[in-house]
């Protein structure tokens, strides 16, 4: 017998008034009650009452009046920037950053600490201490006190755990492993998770960039690794065990298949076939010499046509990947993004999508990032933030 609904309580209702008022009042600054009750919909009181809660809780605040008309100024209400923080953290080979957030994603405090280390292979020898320092640092600069800090996320290279929650395959953090994840819990005393970079960058390029509004997209990183991040429905795709996206790994013509990747520090095929080493590679045979791979691209898009068969080589070989993935998921999109992708631009990717179409039944469309500025740290602020308002916004109603 099918479930008879139920007509929402006055409990449930006040709280869904209450979460579409704050939601408003993020997303169009201050307000006055009569603004907000025209924009959802509430009577003059019952925003009124909403405003009254909502500020009682410490949720919203006054920020000033709204001139005009009959009678006394309407004051106007925002959201309590303190009402809680959170942090991102993204973790390269060379540094930490660290940035500390309100709850309407404003960017309050930041830290950057150097990685440096002797040994090696990278890292460093206590990642519990660089990340508490880091954190408190951001925090402290926003004014906020730890306890306030919600939750914090952190995009590192390599897969999560889906059990653990840990780091692995991090080869260049290789302190950076098993139990991080709860050491750090136990150490900062809030809610603490670890995020692929790729991913991460992939949840900014959704909210702030070029797949604004596209459900399904295929998100590639190109830079000193080979990344890809898959978004079905809006939501991020991790695999069973975490490896969705590892495409550096794919076997593909041009590169010996490397075996037993599980306990080598080696490259996958994909990986030595379009990763930064094989791009400054290709740069060099056509007459580019640069120091990254990022800048014999651009050196070569600067060449004009003497350096399109620098792109059109390297669009050959990421073509490969693409397609590859593309043939399985058949998105609308793909963005291409890391220092490499960024720094090839509208060039490198509409020959990406023409080699695509000429070697897959499946033509997606392939644009460059719209989010050049730190989308992992980006990422990981967006993906907290998402979270913790949930859980502020929710619980407005006793």
């Amino acid at each position: 017998m099918a479930a008879v609904s139920q007509p929402g309580t006055p409990r449930l209702l006040r709280a869904l008034n209450d979460r579409a008022a704050l939601e408003l009042l993020l997303a169009r600054g201050p307000l006055t009650r009569s603004q907000l009750g025209e924009l959802t919909g509430l009577s003059k009181v019952t925003a009124s009452q909403l405003v009254e809660r909502l500020e009682e809780r410490g949720l919203v605040r006054r920020v000033g009046e709204q001139a005009g008309g009959r009678g006394p100024n309407a004051q106007l209400y925002s959201v309590s920037p303190g009402s809680a923080y959170v942090v991102g953290v993204e973790v390269g080979a060379e540094q930490v950053i660290a940035a500390c957030a309100d709850i309407t994603g404003a960017v309050v405090g930041r830290v950057e600490v150097s990685m440096q280390t002797e040994n090696s292979g990278g890292g460093v020898d206590d990642p519990v201490r660089l990340v508490h320092d880091a954190v408190v640092t951001a925090a402290a600069q926003a004014g906020a006190p730890l306890s306030a800090v919600r939750r914090i996320v952190l995009g590192t290279p390599g897969l999560v755990d889906p059990n653990s929650g840990d780091i692995v395959f991090a080869f260049n953090l290789p302190r950076w492993q098993r139990g991080l994840a709860a050491a750090l819990r136990d150490d900062l005393h809030t809610t603490i998770l670890f995020e692929n970079d790729v991913n991460l960058a992939a949840v900014a390029e959704s909210h702030l960039g070029a797949a604004r509004e596209v459900g399904d997209f295929l998100l590639v990183w190109v830079g000193s690794g080979i990344g890809l991040a898959v978004m079905l429905g809006g939501r991020l795709h991790r695999g069973f065990s975490g490896a969705a996206g590892e495409i550096g790994y794919l076997p593909v013509p041009g590169a010996e298949i490397p075996r037993d990747v599980s306990r080598r520090v080696g490259k996958g095929a994909f990986q030595m076939v379009a990763g930064a080493d094989a791009v400054r590679a290709v740069a060099r045979e056509h007459g580019f010499r640069a120091p990254s791979a990022a800048d014999a691209v651009k050196a070569a898009i600067a060449a004009g046509t003497k350096g399109g068969p620098v792109l059109d080589e390297l669009a050959r070989r990421l073509a490969l990947g693409v397609a590859a993935s593309c043939l399985v998921l058949d998105p609308p999109l793909v963005v291409l993004t890391g220092e490499v992708g960024a720094a090839g631009g509208t060039p490198l990717a509409e020959r990406v999508q023409h080699e695509v179409a000429a070697i897959s039944p499946v033509a997606p469309r392939v644009v460059v990032t719209g989010v050049s500025d730190e989308p992992v740290l980006r990422g990981a602020l967006l993906t907290a933030l998402d979270t913790v308002r949930d859980e502020v916004f929710g619980s407005t109603v006793d």
